[in-house]
């Protein structure tokens, strides 16, 4: 009986049930990126506020700074946006994906 009592708890784990959603990475539910009328942010100094006016304009999850002569991974997250930032640390690019 005492065997019981102490494998109950992992008998009870095994009927948790599973998220009614799979997780796909690069999926972020709610959040796809569109960089439309993100032009007005170009020229601007990057830094952690327009970081977030950025994400909160796109609709992103993920923000990913890309400063120059850095190399970026190839796959493509569309809950993602990608800031390009000039030597001058001023923005210069805004790209989903």
């Amino acid at each position: 009986m005492r065997k019981i009592i102490l494998f109950a708890p992992v008998l009870l784990g095994a009927c948790s049930t599973a998220p009614a959603e799979p997780v796909v990475h690069g999926v972020t539910p709610g959040h796809t990126c569109k960089a439309a009328g993100t032009d007005t942010f170009v020229g601007q100094p990057a830094t952690s506020e327009s970081g977030a006016a950025i994400m909160r304009a796109t609709n992103a999850a993920v923000l990913r700074w890309a400063p120059p002569g850095v190399m970026l991974t190839m796959d493509y997250r569309q809950d993602r946006v990608t800031v390009h930032v000039g030597p001058d640390n001023r923005i210069t690019e805004i790209k989903c994906g």
